[in-house]
């Protein structure tokens, strides 16, 4: 946590500050161009970093790993140095809301993101779910970086709204990836080898319960993201009609004086001619 908050100042007093000085943004951008900067650097390193255990560990061509010889209760360092890694991280980011001295409308949607963090990695650390929670948090991972990547570019150049459409897209299929990967672990795969001794110890929690619990936690935070998703589409093409309501008043205003104006001249020429 402390090496995630030194981080975390090098990068707002060397990075952020001196873009923020050449692009003299609001205060509301400022605020929410410091939040996108700090979580597009992380979310970079922890994308290549967790893409890159998958790959040496071939947890994507194997599936059958997600519950295969459960509980993993034994993990290789890196799996388990990336996990401690983000918690620390997401543990960090209560302190830094007061460090950073964000506005009190913006703490309550960070403190709820970060929560829901803090819950699903340290769930899938503590109940010997790390394949899966690997899986899901890298396609989620890239999924933001691209968002917040996208809303970095949109401050410095408004016109830069490309990033945001391939955002929506991938986020819809992250989304439907959650799911059917959590239901085929969950629902499928470790009914097929539960043990009903339940065993902190032995660090097994394969029993109906616990897997209905996990079940249903994961999709009850991807309805609701789903729910945000939506909710931020149709304002956003709210907005969009709104603008081009007045445009084409205008419009019409300039077809109808033109009008007016061409059979003016018209009777004018007519008159001219007696």
């Amino acid at each position: 946590m402390l090496v995630a908050i030194n981080l975390h100042a090098v990068i707002q007093e060397y990075v952020l500050d001196k873009i923020n000085r050449r692009l003299h943004l609001s205060k509301t951008k400022h605020s929410k161009f410091n939040e996108s900067g700090q979580l597009a650097f992380f979310y970079l390193f922890s994308f290549i970093w967790g893409a890159s255990i998958l790959n040496a560990e071939e947890f994507v061509m194997n599936p059958i790993s997600l519950w295969k010889d459960y509980p993993h209760s034994r993990m290789l360092f890196q799996v388990k140095f990336f996990y401690i890694c983000q918690i620390a991280y997401w543990l960090h980011a209560l302190p830094e809301l007061y460090f950073q001295k964000i506005r009190k409308e913006d703490i309550p949607r960070q403190l709820c993101y970060i929560c829901l963090y803090i819950a699903h990695i340290s769930g899938a650390y503590i109940l010997n779910l790390q394949h899966l929670g690997l899986i899901l948090m890298v396609p989620h991972y890239l999924v933001e970086l691209i968002f917040h990547a996208s809303r970095l570019f949109y401050f410095s150049d408004e016109n830069k709204q490309k990033g945001f459409t391939i955002w929506a897209l991938l986020f819809v299929m992250v989304r439907l990836l959650t799911l059917t990967l959590s239901v085929l672990t969950f629902g499928f795969g470790l009914a097929r080898v539960e043990n009903p001794d339940f065993s902190i110890a032995d660090g097994n929690f394969n029993v109906l319960p616990v897997r209905i619990g996990c079940l249903g936690a994961v999709c009850l935070t991807q309805a609701w993201m789903m729910w945000k998703f939506i909710n931020f589409q149709l304002k956003k093409w709210r907005e969009h009609v709104k603008n081009q309501i007045p445009k084409k008043k205008i419009t019409n205003t300039k077809n109808k004086r033109t009008k007016k104006d061409l059979n003016r001249g018209q009777w004018q020429n007519f008159l001219s001619r007696f």
